[in-house]
């Protein structure tokens, strides 16, 4: 094969166990787009998939290509496109429903149900369809969003991590005015907060620790609650005059964090659990409190129907992303970058890899 007929990428050949290699280039089949990935952030969920943890379900087999918080151009379009020209900058997202199920129908492709049947048109790029962590990948157009002008790649790599937050906020709402609690200061979390003060939030309490917790404190948390010098309930009531909070946002995933947030939230709160547990969390919740102060608690999963708003908000810089990418790295030095990432070296919070080499238009 020639050049033009291959790339470099980040494959993961057995649990625990990758490289960068030369592999071909995908070519993007009647109904997809072949995207040039300039850059991808790593995510939360990207050092279990490529330690093993995982193995069977997200990757389903190796060989495989990982990652899914990216933006690029389009390079090459397959027949039937209409929607998508070569040169166009766009950002992805991971989840892309058949189109067809109840749920797709109703707006709800993240719960799509046909997840998995590749033949319905189903697609979860990165988990258990081939992602971005590559110099090219090809992708169902539903998948892509076009970019602002004023968005660097990096900035829209970001699309995720902030559209997950924002379905979370959406989906219990914000009171203007109100008090919102963040619990968990991470990528999510931090994005979390920005949503919140553009969706109106009088006042911002973060719950967190360490170095994530000051940079929310940089970033315009209005009070913030140390776990490792404070009881979490007793400071944020104490914060609130005694009612609590209208809002709780779960960031974390972290065990005691549910019952934490229901006891933060005011009689008639919300609580929206974005954060994304392990499988061993179990918690007991205060069954006959929740009913009795109507305290509602809803799941939050992925970004659906959010890129859009999710751009338009980094683009007006109503929830500017450009503080929290903290470290960049070329695609070659991946193993470095997932380093940093894990181990949070340097007070990481999100790192972006570039595929193709750096940007041509400078940060700004």
């Amino acid at each position: 094969m020639n050049q033009k007929q291959t790339m470099r990428a980040v494959v993961m050949t057995a649990p625990g166990a990758f490289g960068v290699e030369t592999i071909p280039r995908p070519v993007p089949g009647d109904n997809e787009v072949l995207c040039r990935i300039r850059a991808v952030a790593i995510c939360g969920s990207d050092p279990e998939i490529f330690s093993g943890k995982l193995a069977g379900h997200w990757p389903p087999s190796y060989p495989f290509v990982a990652g899914h918080e990216w933006a690029g151009e389009v390079a090459a379009v397959g027949k039937n496109v209409t929607d998508f020209a070569v040169g166009d900058r766009v950002a992805g997202e991971a989840h892309c429903g058949c189109g067809h199920c109840q749920n797709c129908m109703e707006g709800r492709y993240n719960l799509c149900l046909n997840y998995g049947s590749f033949a319905s048109g189903h697609r979860h790029y990165g988990f258990i369809t081939p992602g971005a962590y590559a110099q090219y990948q090809v992708y169902d157009p539903k998948a892509i969003t076009q970019m602002p002008d004023n968005l660097t790649f990096a900035e829209g790599s970001m699309n995720d991590t902030l559209g997950v937050a924002l379905h979370g906020v959406e989906l219990v709402g914000v009171k203007p005015g109100g008090t919102v609690v963040v619990i968990g200061p991470g990528p999510i979390g931090l994005c979390a907060m920005r949503v919140a003060r553009a969706r109106g939030a009088g006042r911002i309490i973060v719950v967190g620790r360490g170095a994530r917790l000051a940079a929310a404190g940089r970033l315009g948390a209005d009070a913030l609650v140390d776990i490792q010098k404070q009881e979490p309930v007793e400071a944020v009531r104490a914060l609130t005059g005694g009612l609590g909070a209208d809002t709780v946002l779960e960031c974390s995933g972290a065990s005691g964090t549910l019952v934490q947030a229901v006891y933060m939230a005011r009689r008639g709160g919300h609580i929206s659990l974005i954060g994304v547990a392990k499988d061993e969390v179990r918690e007991e919740v205060p069954f006959k409190y929740l009913a009795y102060n109507e305290i509602m608690v809803i799941g939050s999963k992925a970004n659906p129907n959010a890129s859009r708003a999710a751009l338009a908000l980094m683009s007006s810089r109503q929830a500017d992303v450009r503080s929290l990418i903290t470290h960049r790295f070329l695609l070659e030095d991946f193993a470095e970058a997932l380093d940093t990432f894990v181990k949070r070296k340097g007070d990481a919070i999100k790192v972006v890899i570039y595929p193709n080499g750096l940007e041509e238009v400078p940060e700004r």
